[in-house]
């Protein structure tokens, strides 16, 4: 398909300014440290990304990071400077293994019959890749070779970028393959990546290890057609199936039928155009569209929306596959991303994105889109990116790894986004500029996300008046209210390596003109930031408000004010800021706080101004590492270094024992805490009041609920009306909580937060006396935590 003219992926230069990003934590999430077992610890603890409650996307797979596994390999890192290979990992530490027998073991904690790892080989002379593969042994068993590559990493020179290793600046360096075992393993299964050969590579970096169930494949819905059976696409991968896929998705909208994609390889060649129609397949690790046309590089395998021009598409339903395509450059006129076009009253459900250009380009004007519980990973340009007119429409629930640019972002290009909304979502390790990012829109929500590990020129959360067609004369500003809300960001910003200055973990630009709205930050962490943990810089920007924000290490200032600006805050706590002095601000009196209650460790009168950008001083979550030499320590460093993690963190309740006062068909009270948001209990119905205890072992000091029902919109909002009481024997049950009504809304995560007073019991009971969406209880997850 080929695109209208200004519809291009149109980039932006990176030495263009950047801004501040913005993020908000309250106390409400405690991040773990992540820890290895007792004789193997090798890395750093540092917090993880994937152990924040109640935020962040809710995944399938339980994550191992190689510098906690029992190894024989050579730890690398941590190490944050652009350019080296730690710099990249998750954690910023890796192992590498550069012998044969050398190894990375990994324990599972919970069944599983698949896994994805993240791993980097080194690139060839040519810069064209290197092909190798690793062993996988289950228990020491037979091995099972697993192909892996460098052929979608290693990028050099400047924007965009180019394949020549001769060039300056290497990035990109990791990839991620995956396989199945065959079976179901245990937990405490060993599953070991082990080298057999160094012959077609020297060595393979360690970075990660995904663990998953995956589920069996769904079956052909009732009256669908198949891509295969009725049409002859060929599930093998050796012809090319665009057409036959094509004429399939054509014939579903003309007779009103879903279109199912059977277990597969298919090999697609350029866009499937859809419009009204659902796209189904068996499930994102059976179902594949792959591919690229041999002779024009410019066409690839995508699933698009017809373009706003030329009417968009609405009603489409793209749900339970995936697409991994072979984009091994960036050019940035090239159409090749997951999914793009407009796709209006649409949905993108549980989609596996991989090795396109973009996961996601949307192209508006469109209105009301969902991309939820999907994955996006090594793409060469952005995750998601909401462009020109995207209104109403959300990103949810999903899991975002090694994008090339922007993870997460909306870019209000001449066209105003409005009401759109970034929430629940994981964000890790963009390659280049922000985690979460809005240039401009009206009304925007980027909340209970988490962010980590910014590599370069980038923060982890940015709002910003810049990139063309961002202005108030096309209504296309940053206006309205902004709301980011109970965000976690670890390790986010990071060195511009144009500026030759840090960017901010949360940063805002008024570069093209001065922000004026309202942006309110709250109930947000900010920990170990690279640089400033706050930064505003360019132009101005008005109507900042900071309420309930943690800053818990930050390698230069608390504050980096570089333009002028109006901002309040209010319970505002900073601890372990590297520099002395916690606010870096030469505009004087332009810059204009506003002190609520509450607040400590970040103001100074006078604040720094010393022309000179000190080096930062990164903590892995207070203990002191890496950087490039401390001009100044930590004014307040701990006295014992969290080398363990804490504990009673984590969901309390998962995996626990439970009792009810009955169930419908086969919804059990264990669903709601099997760690599955997809699952449920649904107790007796018409039988209001009904119960669910779950019995914690021992005595513990809860201090909130988190109450999930299933993700999927089919769930209509509803409100339940519920009490909490606890026990220390499962008798005597005292009030924790009285009565009240809590909201479940699919468009938020269908959860709900209960607050507790911390008083000590074994047993939690919750009473459901009402449900205004079904006459019974429902509950998909009920998750206890101490903090």
């Amino acid at each position: 398909m080929t695109p209208p003219p200004r519809r291009q992926l149109l980039r932006r230069s990176i030495s263009a300014s950047l801004s501040l990003a913005l993020a908000a934590f309250g106390t409400a999430a405690a991040v773990v440290l992540s820890s290895a077992p007792p004789a193997e610890a090798a890395g750093v603890p540092a917090p993880s990304p994937m152990a924040v409650p109640g935020r962040g996307a809710t995944v399938p797979f339980k994550e191992q990071e190689a510098e906690y596994a029992a190894t024989n390999g050579t730890l690398i890192g941590p190490n944050r400077l652009y350019g080296t290979l730690p710099s990249e990992a998750s954690g910023r530490q890796a192992v590498t293994l550069d012998a044969v027998g050398e190894y990375v073991e990994f324990t599972l904690t919970a069944p599983a019959n698949a896994m994805s790892f993240r791993y980097s080989l080194p690139d060839n002379a040519a810069g064209s890749g290197r092909d190798a593969s690793i062993n996988v042994l289950v228990n020491g068993g037979s091995p099972k070779a697993v192909p892996v590559t460098s052929k979608y990493g290693w990028y050099y020179g400047g924007y965009p970028f180019n394949n020549n290793p001769g060039d300056t600046n290497p990035h990109h360096f990791y990839d991620e393959a995956r396989t199945m075992f065959g079976s179901t393993l245990a937990a405490g299964t060993k599953v070991r990546l082990q080298v057999s050969s160094t012959s077609a590579s020297p060595s393979f970096t360690i970075d990660l290890a995904d663990f998953e169930q995956v589920a069996a494949p769904t079956a052909k819905p009732s009256g669908a057609l198949d891509v295969v059976g009725d049409f002859g696409a060929d599930p093998t991968g050796a012809a090319d199936s665009t057409a036959k896929i094509q004429a399939a998705v054509d014939a579903g909208k003309a007779q009103g039928k879903e279109v199912y994609i059977p277990q597969g390889t298919f090999q697609v060649r350029d866009h499937i155009i859809v419009d009204k129609v659902t796209l189904r397949g068996a499930g994102p690790w059976y179902s594949v569209l792959t591919g690229r046309d041999p002779s024009n590089r410019s066409k690839a395998v995508g699933v698009y929306g017809k373009y706003a021009a030329n009417g968009g598409s609405s009603n489409v339903t793209l749900k339970d596959f995936a697409i991994i395509g072979d984009i091994q450059e960036r050019v940035d006129d090239d159409q090749v991303n997951a999914i793009g076009g407009a796709l209006s009253n649409s949905t993108v459900d549980n989609i596996w994105m991989q090795h396109t250009k973009c996961g996601a380009w949307m192209d508006g004007p469109m209105d009301n889109l969902t991309i939820k519980n999907s994955r996006i990973l090594d793409q060469t340009a952005d995750g998601v990116n909401f462009h020109y007119g995207v209104t109403n429409s959300t990103v949810t629930n999903t899991f975002v790894r090694n994008s090339g640019d922007d993870g997460l972002a909306m870019w209000a290009e001449n066209v105003p986004n409005v009401k759109n909304k970034f929430t629940f979502n994981t964000v890790i390790l963009p390659i280049l500029a922000n985690n979460i990012v809005t240039y401009g829109g009206k009304d925007i929500t980027i909340s209970d996300n988490v962010m980590s590990d910014t590599i370069t020129n980038g923060g982890g959360l940015h709002i910003a008046n810049r990139y063309p067609g961002v202005n108030s004369g096309r209504g296309t500003a940053v206006s309205g209210t902004t709301t980011a809300a109970r965000n976690t960001l670890i390790r986010t910003g990071n060195n511009d390596f144009n500026w030759r200055f840090g960017v901010g973990a949360i940063w805002f630009s008024g570069l093209n003109e001065p922000i004026n709205a309202t942006v309110n930050i709250s109930d947000t962490e900010i920990l170990d930031s690279s640089y400033a943990a706050i930064h505003l810089i360019e132009g101005a920007t008005n109507g900042l408000h900071f309420n309930n924000i943690k800053i818990d290490g930050a390698g230069t200032y608390a504050l980096q004010v570089q333009s002028p600006g109006t901002a309040t805050f209010t319970n505002v706590v900073a601890t372990h800021i590297a520099q002395p002095n916690p606010i870096h601000n030469c505009v004087g009196s332009g810059f204009q706080i506003t002190r609520g209650t509450g607040n400590s460790g970040w103001y100074a009168d006078p604040p720094a101004c010393t022309g000179n950008w000190p080096d930062p001083v990164w903590t892995n979550g207070g203990v002191p590492q890496g950087g490039t030499g401390p001009t100044n320590p930590p004014t307040d460093p701990p006295t014992d270094p969290p080398t363990d993690p804490p504990t009673d963190t984590g969901n309390l309740a998962q995996g626990r024992p439970v009792t009810e006062s009955g169930h419908a068909d086969v919804y059990g009270a264990s669903n709601a805490v099997d760690g599955n948001a997809n699952t449920y209990w649904e107790s007796t119905n018409q039988a209001f009041p009904q119960t669910i205890t779950v019995d914690l072992g021992a005595a513990k000091a809860v201090k909130r609920l988190v109450l999930k029902l299933p993700p999927a919109a089919a769930w209509a909002t509803r409100t339940q009306t519920l009490s909490v009481s606890g026990s220390t024997d499962n008798n005597t049950f005292n009030s924790l909580k009285g009565s009240a009504g809590y909201t479940f809304d699919p468009s938020s995560g269908n959860k709900a937060t209960v607050t507790l007073p911390g008083t000590s019991a074994r047993y939690l009971r919750l009473t459901f006396t009402g449900n205004t969406g079904w006459p019974a209880a429902q509950l998909s997850e009920l998750e206890a935590y101490t903090s």
